[in-house]
């Protein structure tokens, strides 16, 4: 399959190309052009990177095709791979100065890239670049300190999904959303008697560090602090991974989802329920195969509190070394801002963050599903929290593993946490 202008730019599907071979084509040094005047009848080639599935890359394709349409001097060269494997490949070319043009961003990793100035700071192209499509508070989760280093393609906010079809078979009711987490264990341990374990009701909430994040914030904290610090305690993390024994034991089994990886267990069409961010619901659908999967709110320890946020975590970003920033900046502003970007991604991407991409956006089927969902937590929805710590997506995938080694039970809680807070003060320096 090709990709690009006139079918010139080969994505390598499911995986980036060598490291040599996009650090030769990417935008080793240069920076902006100080002084130079910008000529859109010059002929650029713009590296763009994305993580991904095939389905976002060819909806990514669509765009790219859209954009060389009205930029003909401008070329898309793009790639893609897994979550993973993407932000290894960034590190690497980081190190060795090459970043691509214009990236797929995530705002976990603001900080880690962001502070040593491998960022292009988008007020240098604000003339390239529609900002007042934002509100102030997607805006800002691009900023630190003050400056503008990305924008939000979208925002999403913490959900159960649960696969209706199997809840039917079943035969029991639905998970109603918002209750405590003892009542959503019973719900899912209803389930998982109720089929003799041949569909669980969910996976343990207590793996995913986003489900802690709830509960801080429940009792108004948060996983780190505006000065870039971890915002809870040895004892305060111990007392969450305990609290989740109970559900463990009426939970899909870890050994069961060792053995279906990647596929998580409500991808594969084992467990009824799972949590994960709101714009998940059509890779699930696609992934699971079910008919129908509904979005209700995950549990929480507080109905009052203001849990749930924003979350805008996936953004674009351009490298501070681009040789090209003005074209850069036009191609970052169509990704982020434009209709065709609304019409071509409608939420897959996040519910849209600026006015005009929501232009775009037809909200039918799962986009307006999505919508209706948002629309349904709004009480429940806080301001977002501090710029994520540096580091921060490596400590995820720490408290993602620890997890799934309590469920495996190859690690005690304890040695768990010390591990986590062993790893955190080796990443925070």
């Amino acid at each position: 399959m090709k990709f690009g202008n006139r079918g010139r730019h080969a994505i390598a599907m499911g995986a980036l190309v060598a490291a040599s071979a996009l650090a030769l084509t990417g935008c080793a040094g240069g920076g902006a052009s100080e002084g130079e005047a910008y000529d859109p009848d010059e002929e650029v080639t713009l590296t763009f990177t994305w993580w991904g599935n095939d389905d976002r890359a060819q909806r990514y394709q669509q765009l790219i095709d859209a954009f060389e349409a009205e930029h003909p001097n401008i070329t898309i060269e793009g790639q893609f791979s897994d979550f993973p494997s993407y932000w290894e490949k960034r590190k690497t070319e980081a190190a060795g100065g090459g970043l691509p043009d214009v990236w797929q961003f995530s705002d976990s990793y603001l900080r880690e890239y962001a502070e040593p100035g491998l960022l292009l700071d988008l007020e240098t192209v604000s003339d390239f670049i529609d900002f007042d499509t934002f509100d102030d508070g997607l805006r800002s989760t691009g900023q630190l300190d003050g400056t503008q280093y990305s924008l939000p393609t979208g925002y999403s906010a913490w959900a159960l999904f649960l696969n209706d079809g199997l809840v039917e078979q079943a035969g029991v009711e639905p998970y109603e959303g918002g209750t405590s987490y003892d009542e959503y264990t019973e719900w899912v341990a209803s389930v998982t008697e109720a089929t003799g374990g041949a569909v669980y009701g969910g996976t343990d909430l207590t793996q995913r560090i986003q489900n802690f994040e709830n509960v801080l914030r429940a009792d108004g904290k948060n996983l780190y602090t505006e000065d870039g610090e971890l915002g809870f305690t040895e004892d305060e993390l111990r007392d969450f991974w305990e609290s989740g024994a109970d559900a463990r034991a009426v939970s899909i089994p870890q050994q069961r989802l060792e053995e279906i990886t990647p596929k998580s267990g409500f991808g594969a069409g084992l467990t009824a329920s799972e949590a994960s961010w709101s714009n998940f619901l059509g890779g699930y659908l696609a992934d699971s195969g079910a008919a129908h999967v509904s979005l209700v709110a995950p549990p929480t320890t507080d109905p009052d509190a203001k849990d749930l946020y924003r979350q805008a975590g996936l953004q674009v970003a351009i490298s501070a070394k681009t040789e090209h920033p003005e074209a850069a900046a036009l191609w970052l502003d169509y990704v982020v801002n434009s209709e065709e970007a609304g019409e071509i991604f409608g939420t897959t991407l996040g519910f849209p963050a600026s006015e005009t991409k929501l232009a775009g956006t037809t909200l039918e089927g799962v986009d307006a599903q999505v919508a209706d969902y948002l629309e349904s937590v709004a009480d429940r929805i806080g301001d977002a929290p501090p710029v994520p710590v540096a580091g921060y997506g490596s400590l995820e995938q720490t408290f993602w593993d620890l997890g799934k080694e309590i469920g495996l039970g190859t690690l005690s809680v304890d040695d768990a946490v010390t591990e986590f807070f062993q790893e955190a003060n080796v990443i925070l320096g």
